[in-house]
């Protein structure tokens, strides 16, 4: 990725979503162990793409948390220096073979033409990604929280979804309610660590 030392450009003000809304049928497989193998070749595909560029990429989503059941889409997070510039990310990972979905201020959406990877772009810094790990690092050690998560996920699959988003937007409820656990635990092992 370059940096060419200009200006930063303003960033698009509106969501866009390239096709429109798409009816899904969301299914929630369990764990597979082929779902880390899986980020590992699409990280590479996106290390390749963007030429070794300075960029943090993370498996994120619950097909990164071993043991919980998923819908079988592997999502990756991608923290660019400058989200505004577009050509530098965006231009390589179309051309890698990834098509853009969602333009919205402060991330972009691509994803492979199956729709199996989801590739979330940010900028670096950007509380989205942090927000990803929290949930992700604490799912990973709080067998409780794992369970409702997936309970809450069962439960959602009973209901007929016109579109993927919509879906996500019905679990943001429990979410919230385990990272404010996930942020009390980690200000506890915190000050334990003080």
């Amino acid at each position: 990725m370059k940096n060419s030392g200009t200006a930063r450009r303003l960033d698009v003000t509106r969501v866009e979503i390239i096709g429109g809304p798409e009816a899904v049928a969301i299914t929630l497989d369990e764990y597979d162990e082929r779902w880390t193998d899986l980020y590992r070749e699409h990280r590479q595909r996106i290390e390749v793409a963007l030429g070794g560029a300075n960029v943090q990429i993370e498996h994120i989503g619950s097909t990164s948390v071993p043991g919980l059941a998923a819908k079988p889409i592997i999502d990756i997070a991608v923290a660019v220096t400058d989200i505004t510039a577009e050509e530098n990310y965006l231009e390589p990972l179309i051309a890698s073979g990834y098509e853009l979905r969602v333009r919205e201020p402060g991330h972009r959406l691509v994803r492979t033409p199956n729709r199996d990877v989801h590739v979330h772009v940010y900028e670096q810094g950007a509380g989205a990604i942090d927000e990803y790990l929290l949930l992700r690092d604490h799912l990973r050690r709080d067998r409780n929280d794992r369970t409702l998560y997936e309970s809450t996920k069962r439960a959602l699959l009973r209901r007929r979804w016109d579109d993927m988003n919509d879906y996500a937007d019905a679990k943001t409820d429990v979410i919230v309610a385990i990272k404010e656990r996930a942020r009390a635990a980690r200000e506890k092992l915190a000050s334990a660590g003080s």
